[in-house]
């Protein structure tokens, strides 16, 4: 939803928005167009000249912002609210819920072996503030002190992104087996070796440079953290095997 989204070039004008819009919303104009973008709602590119240029993504985030106000009726300070979580990767909350942003489920399950699509840059595109983490993962400032004094979880910059969440949801329900975010150091340092190892073998494509040996570091990476996901587990599961007879 975010304007500012690289992912779809601009290539429409504000006249050209005006027409896509106004069958469904036949009191759209240009000044209230031109409004929103001064109130911070949306932030469509310029060219040289000055003249404005909307990405789908921007025609997308006008269509959002006039539903919220006709069919939810809903003041511009709430919608933006709504806009940045979504920005973050969160689900707003209609009227009738408590107000906050929620996490997708599908950040927070998942039953299946992730596969190579799942260690993507943008797999965990999730923004949360320290107090919508806790939220989320329903942990105290004391256990996410514990997690970070442990390298199990840290913040990316400002904020704590899907993966950080996946490890505190797991670490807690760890926890209900009396394991503890010190027994885990194990953990962190296994995962540090895998990741070396992915850095080994891709070392020499990413030294090729060119957007070409790129792709294909990344494509190589995501491909060997899945399979390593899936090795552990079956090595588990094989050692449990004369533990359980």
């Amino acid at each position: 939803m975010s304007s500012r989204s690289a992912s779809t070039r601009a290539s429409f004008s504000i006249g050209e928005v005006l027409a896509q819009l106004r069958p469904d919303f036949p009191d759209i104009t240009i000044s209230k167009i031109r409004f929103l973008e001064s109130e911070g709602l949306l932030e469509p590119e310029r060219t040289p000249a000055g003249y404005r240029k909307f990405s789908a993504a921007d025609v997308a985030r006008l269509r959002y912002i006039l539903t919220a106000q006709r069919d939810h009726y809903l003041p511009l300070r709430v919608i933006k609210e709504h806009l940045d979580a979504l920005d973050r990767g969160l689900e707003p909350q209609l009227p009738g819920g408590n107000g906050l942003p929620r996490v997708p489920m599908s950040l927070v399950g998942g039953e299946a072996f992730p596969g190579p699509q799942d260690f993507a840059a943008d797999s965990a595109d999730v923004r949360l503030t320290r107090q919508e983490f806790l939220r989320a993962a329903e942990i105290d400032e004391q256990q996410l002190t514990a997690l970070e004094n442990f390298g199990l979880v840290a913040p990316r910059a400002s904020h704590y992104d899907g993966t950080a969440l996946a490890i505190a949801k797991t670490v807690k329900e760890l926890g209900r087996f009396g394991i503890e975010p010190r027994h885990l150091r194990a953990f962190r340092a296994a995962a540090d070796r895998e990741v070396g190892l992915v850095e080994q073998v891709i070392s020499p494509l990413i030294r090729q440079h060119g957007p070409e040996a790129r792709a294909r570091a990344e494509e190589v990476a995501r491909e060997i953290a899945a399979l390593s996901v899936r090795l552990h587990a079956a090595l588990v599961r094989a050692g449990l095997r004369p533990l359980l007879g």
